[in-house]
């Protein structure tokens, strides 16, 4: 679908419903390393006010990077309403006043562009375009498979830096924790 971005329209109702059959046992399905590349690659940047996570399945990324940095506004979004429950069910009272999770389908979100200051997708598609208009000026993106090139959806790092510098990222960076692998690109 990265190359086909056409292609998402067709099998999109079919996603949601494996994801939302999923969505009770999601997080007996993902280990201690789903986040652990995302961990890395966030380590320098400047605190963010505005985070979206993409794909974010039971919000286990979104929580972290709540944690990690506690002003900022955190807001999930995936394609699934199973996994959205899953998540709000999930989330500490002590985030609530500042995590948000949405149904939202990352190829058209609802959202003004560059209105994140880090945008966050673990183990999902990339929909560049989208990547590049919610983004702030100066913003980050970060991209991580939990499995490295065994994740179901990968996308390799020199396709990833591609597609982003073409739409105004650079200063990219690579992080491993193995089996996680993670990318980071600042958008100029």
């Amino acid at each position: 679908m990265v190359r086909q971005p056409r292609v998402w329209g067709l099998v999109r109702g079919r996603t949601r419903g494996l994801f939302d059959e999923l969505a009770p046992s999601w997080e007996t399905r993902i280990g201690p390393q789903h986040v652990a590349a995302l961990e890395l690659a966030l380590d320098g940047l400047d605190p963010p006010s505005t985070v979206l996570d993409l794909g974010t399945g039971t919000g286990v990324a979104a929580k972290a990077v709540a944690v990690r940095f506690p002003d900022a506004r955190v807001t999930g979004v995936d394609l699934s309403p199973a996994m959205i429950e899953q998540a709000k069910a999930g989330l500490p009272p002590e985030l609530a006043a500042r995590v948000g999770f949405e149904v939202g389908d990352a190829s058209a979100l609802a959202v003004e562009d560059g209105a994140f200051d880090l945008v966050m997708l673990s183990n999902m598609i990339p929909f560049f375009d989208e990547l590049a208009r919610v983004t702030a000026s100066r913003g980050a993106v970060v991209l991580s498979f939990s499995r490295s090139d065994e994740t179901p959806i990968y996308v390799p790092s020199d396709r990833l830096e591609r597609e982003l510098g073409r739409r105004g990222f650079a200063e990219f960076a690579n992080f491993s924790a193995d089996p996680a692998t993670a990318l980071r690109g600042t958008r100029r």
